[in-house]
């Protein structure tokens, strides 16, 4: 049997730990997202924890719109030639996905995993604008948080 490509995962909180996921249950879904995704290089990114007021700073300088949000993604850009196994960087707002999981109804714990793993497929190269990559990304998603004993966050 083969070894599981090695992941390298930097996690770094911009706000008070408490009652946030640890580095360990980013890990660990970060590795199913990348499992799901049957990814089978190594793969390093960098998880940010921020607040409300960095999650907008960072939605309105990259996207233009000018509120805090839950996950944003941002992919590698490497010159030709340049073959790292960095894949890109997540911010995830805090504030935002505690408020997201009270208002869906959803264990924290359980949005807290959909997002990182959302965000990491962004770094993949999945999107949802079209329907069609939408309807995949979502079957994605489910399938690999059905793997983590999470329910369907789209039902």
């Amino acid at each position: 049997m083969s070894r599981p490509p090695e992941i390298v995962l930097a996690v770094g909180y911009a706000v008070l730990r408490a009652g946030l996921p640890a580095p360990a249950s980013f890990r660990r879904w970060v590795e199913a997202a990348l499992r799901g995704a049957k990814r089978r290089k190594p793969a390093e990114l960098a998880i940010r924890i921020v607040d409300a007021d960095e999650g907008r700073a960072l939605n309105r300088d990259y996207r233009g719109k000018d509120y805090a949000t839950n996950v944003l993604s941002f992919p590698a850009e490497l010159p030709p030639g340049v073959a790292l196994p960095l894949i890109g960087d997540l911010a995830i707002c805090a504030p935002v996905v505690l408020r997201e999981a009270a208002e869906q109804g959803k264990l924290p714990r359980d949005h807290w995993a959909h997002l990182t793993i959302h965000g990491v497929l962004h770094l993949l190269g999945y999107d949802h604008v079209e329907d069609g990559e939408a309807e995949a990304m979502e079957a994605l998603e489910t399938r690999i948080l059905a793997g983590l004993g999470i329910a369907d966050p789209y039902a």
